[in-house]
């Protein structure tokens, strides 16, 4: 086991959507020298520019960003593989003596990046043809309510709507008879590889929901709806997993009339505090994050960051 002083470094910078990760990273990096290393379930795919918030060509001109821009959005992308991406990129800045800065903008991919993924458990195509004839048959909503009754605390934790999550969750507790929310709070104890320095950033309820409505009035007037309008002429239908993300799906009804662009708009600033809300929730139950306000605290971060790669 690796001692702690030779454990490669990670400061990773976490807070719900819109509070101001990005910006407090690439101020980070700029003034201690860095690399930051996306940790974005959305912004590893080309072309969802906008609606992903990415950094700027000019932000990324200034910093270096790693794991933005490396699949198509019709391409299988998953907390896996991203475990497999950013350890060896991670390998390779430390050999480079390069500081890294991780943004998580997805909760998930961070605890796999740090605590490893719940391996061994292979999938099952009997059980996954079982489950999906009963959705068929019965719906979605039917399939979230064999979770809920079965495990709970990862019904909790899992959108309705996301089915792929609710099926493997399933699928681990017939495989294994055990819940997928005991399995991983055994592995979430497993000591991580790396010494990790983790900022949380938070905002009052009322300045979020500012923030984040600002956010989408200027996503809007960057060209989102242009956005997703060339992202379908490019052959990328809205059935497509990113594209059901907050904000293209809100804008793929706009574009198909189901809905009014005022009322997109409302739904997408409405589905984002909602989000925002449930990453709170998350990031409240890892006690190992030290909270911080970026519009009070920004020195107070740098030296606390810089203090911590110096020794």
């Amino acid at each position: 086991m690796l001692d702690r002083e030779e454990k490669p470094k990670l400061v990773v910078i976490l807070g719900p959507t819109a509070v101001g990760k990005s910006k407090l990273a690439i101020e980070i990096a700029k003034r201690i020298g860095g690399d930051i290393v996306s940790a974005d379930s959305l912004q590893v795919y080309r072309y969802l520019d906008i609606g992903t918030a990415k950094p700027t060509r000019e932000e990324r001109q200034q910093v270096p960003h790693h794991l933005i821009d490396i699949v198509n959005p019709d391409e299988e992308f998953n907390a896996g593989l991203y475990r497999r991406y950013a350890r060896e990129l991670i390998k390779e800045l430390h050999r480079n003596s390069r500081k890294v800065i991780v943004v998580g903008g997805t909760y998930l991919y961070v605890r796999v990046l740090l605590c490893g993924i719940v391996e061994g458990i292979s999938a099952d195509s009997n059980i996954r043809e079982h489950l999906r004839s009963l959705k068929s048959r019965y719906g979605p909503s039917y399939v979230y309510s064999m979770l809920k009754s079965i495990d709970p605390e990862s019904a909790s934790r899992i959108h309705p709507n996301d089915y792929v999550r609710i099926e493997r969750a399933l699928e681990v507790y017939y495989l294994t008879g055990r819940r997928m929310s005991e399995l991983q709070r055994e592995h979430g104890f497993r000591e991580s590889e790396y010494h990790v320095l983790k900022i949380g950033l938070f905002e009052n309820k009322e300045g979020l929901k500012d923030k984040i409505n600002r956010r989408v009035e200027r996503m809007l007037k960057e060209g989102f709806v242009e956005e997703v309008r060339m992202l379908r002429d490019m052959g990328f239908n809205r059935e497509l997993k990113p594209m059901q993300s907050i904000g293209y799906k809100q804008i793929n009804r706009y574009l198909d009339g189901e809905i009014t662009l005022e009322e997109a708009v409302e739904l997408i600033k409405r589905d984002t505090r909602r989000f925002a809300k449930r990453q709170m929730t998350w990031l409240r139950r890892d006690g190992d994050i030290e909270w911080y306000s970026l519009s009070r605290d920004l020195d107070r971060i740098v030296d606390r960051v810089y203090g911590f790669f110096s020794h």
